[in-house]
């Protein structure tokens, strides 16, 4: 999980814990790639709105390293224009979500994906 608000990160952390998941959490697009150059996840949720590196780029990023190729990524944004989805699923995002999240939404993505 990805995103510079502590907060969002924190809470979806504990959410998706409860739900069984094992949880990752990353604030910033940087600190997520290293992460994945460290260990192998099976889904990537993050935000697109980010400084420094928005999650667009980290998206072609992840993309690009070995055993990245396939993981599902979903995009968790507050941007909600017109071609924010196209955007998403151009760099590489699996989906997009537009928050506040639901998390009954999110659990049947990370499913289906």
């Amino acid at each position: 999980m990805v995103d510079d608000v502590e907060d969002v990160t924190y809470l979806l952390s504990v959410l998706l814990t409860q739900e069984g998941y094992e949880v990752v959490t990353a604030d910033s697009a940087f600190a997520a790639i290293d992460a994945a150059r460290r260990q192998k996840f099976d889904v990537i949720i993050s935000d697109i709105g980010m400084p420094g590196m928005n999650g667009y780029d980290l998206a072609r990023a992840l993309r690009a390293l070995p055993g990245y190729e396939r993981v599902p990524m979903i995009a968790v944004s507050g941007f909600s224009m017109f071609d924010d989805r196209t955007r998403s699923l151009d760099a590489g995002f699996n989906a997009h979500l537009i928050k506040p999240i639901e998390l009954r939404v999110l659990l049947d993505l990370i499913e289906h994906l």
